[in-house]
């Protein structure tokens, strides 16, 4: 398999993974993300291992390597973005599997088991027109403030979702149309729905308009933006004129 064809093929597997723990019945809410989190994470990092023995690797739910700064190629993966949601048997949770090189998100899949999806970076789809009145796809349980004012200031309708793979991937699916947040998130969050995002033509920046940059010492990375590229302009004037002065 290609890089590529192994994303897609990884994060479909693991998607059918996390549905069968799921439908297994005997796991509360809380023990069952705890589950779903570490078998998507075995599966994922063994898989990596054995097919790219020589790539660097790094997951939200595996102790951190930072021999990984010397690889140029590094896989970045979130075996369940949207743990709450995954358990509460929402659609809008995802698995992410990426491939950074030397920083740039270069490819990767998103799976969306929930709606038995996987987006891919090397079989882009067409990304549906943007009607009149645009939307703008929020955390359905903390709506970041940037957001809320930018979307009053486009009069854009908020769209309440829960994973930032699901969101990302709306755009895609043309269920929305601007995916700006801020507030905290890490590499693995958004590393596989930005490689997808780009593949499909779509603007994807931090919200100063800055390169997303991977495979960092530090992987915090709290802001991003997804959208249509004709819209990006005008979304990042109206974010920075949110600032003081």
């Amino acid at each position: 398999m290609t890089d590529a064809e192994l994303a897609a093929h990884l994060a479909e597997v693991t998607g059918r993974l996390l549905t069968e723990v799921r439908s297994s019945g005997v796991l509360s809410l809380k023990a069952l993300g705890k589950a779903g989190d570490a078998v998507a994470n075995q599966f994922l990092c063994h898989a990596l291992r054995e097919q790219r023995p020589g790539d660097a690797l790094l997951s939200e739910e595996e102790k951190d390597n930072l021999d990984r700064l010397a690889a140029s190629r590094c896989w970045i993966v979130d075996p369940v973005d949207g743990t709450r949601e995954y358990g509460e048997a929402r659609s809008d949770w995802a698995v992410h599997v990426a491939l950074a090189v030397n920083g740039a998100a270069a490819l990767g899949a998103v799976a969306l088991p929930g709606l038995g999806k996987v987006l891919r970076s090397d079989q882009p789809v067409v990304v549906p027109p943007a009607p009149d009145v645009l939307r703008m796809v929020v955390s359905r349980t903390r709506p970041a403030p940037v957001a809320q004012a930018v979307a009053a200031s486009l009069g854009a309708e908020l769209v309440p979702m829960g994973s930032a793979g699901a969101k990302a991937m709306a755009v895609i699916l043309g269920q929305a149309d601007i995916y700006l947040h801020a507030g905290g998130q890490y590499e693995w969050d958004s590393c596989a729905p930005v490689a997808v995002a780009l593949a499909h033509g779509l603007h994807a920046s931090r919200i100063d308009g800055s390169s997303l940059i991977y495979n960092q010492a530090d992987t915090y990375m709290p802001d991003l933006l997804i959208c249509r590229k004709d819209h990006a302009a005008v979304v990042l004037d109206r974010i920075a004129a949110l600032k003081p002065g």
